[in-house]
């Protein structure tokens, strides 16, 4: 028998309706809610034939967990297999490789985050290692906004092994480093990459560091001395997409 979770929030809810609306067993939404936003969830249902229970809104925040910004909605969904090994991502690539790598996340809202970005970019893959990170949980699903749903999340159990098989691979490993002599804008790098950001306060991991093929720093030109790693990864991600975008497919 497979084994049940359950996810809240609209985007969160309705991502997992448009891209595995088989892994939605059971929607809940608060009897109380009428609007626009439950309006068109109960649409996507219907459409996909799939139950909605009107519950009171204790009884979802006992489902949501405590502490979590349901509104109004849960929905109960089978936990499939959804680990993908990364060879079957990049077997089925027809360009360069575009990875994010974070190394050791602990808090949900930076992996939403991230997840948002990566999937905003058009980034193939994220890439944790299992232990010591945070992990797919609830929230960082509801911050993600959908892009959960869309961009596969791979963990993998040694994190510096699995940087090593990339470069096999072809696959550049860019880490972000403030101490960096290279930064940004200045540094050049080949199509295939795989961006590796650490963890809040820690940052890179010395095995990671060692094994990435280079380092860069953001440019930080005002009193602030570092940025939230969502805030870095976007940035990063964002002027390496300008750049493929610009430049011609390499082989």
């Amino acid at each position: 028998m497979s084994q049940t979770n359950y996810i809240h929030g609209f985007h969160a809810v309705i991502a997992k309706l448009r891209h595995q609306p088989q892994a939605v067993l059971e929607i809940f939404i608060d009897a109380e809610r009428h609007d626009a936003r439950v309006r068109d969830l109960l649409k996507h249902a219907e459409l996909q034939k799939i139950r909605v229970v009107s519950v009171d809104a204790g009884r979802l925040e006992g489902m949501a967990g405590g502490g979590c910004r349901h509104q109004g909605v849960v929905a109960r969904v089978s936990v499939e297999s959804r680990p993908v090994a990364l060879d079957d991502v990049l077997d089925t690539l027809e360009e360069p490789p575009f990875l994010l790598i974070l190394d050791g996340l602990q808090d949900p809202h930076n992996l939403g985050a991230c997840l948002r970005v990566a999937d905003a970019v058009g980034a193939h893959a994220v890439i944790a290692p299992k232990d010591r990170a945070v992990g797919l949980t609830q929230t960082a699903i509801k911050v993600a906004s959908g892009a959960a749903e869309s961009v596969p999340y791979i963990t993998v159990t040694n994190l510096a092994r699995t940087l090593r098989e990339l470069k096999e691979r072809g696959v550049w490993i860019i880490g972000t480093d403030a101490a960096a002599e290279a930064d940004l804008y200045t540094a050049e790098w080949p199509q295939a990459t795989a961006w590796v950001l650490g963890a809040e306060g820690e940052g890179m991991r010395r095995l990671t560091r060692e094994t990435c093929d280079q380092l860069v720093n953001i440019p930080m030109l005002g009193s602030v001395q570092s940025l939230n790693v969502s805030v870095a990864a976007g940035i990063c991600l964002y002027e390496a997409r300008r750049r493929r975008t610009i430049q011609p497919p390499q082989p």
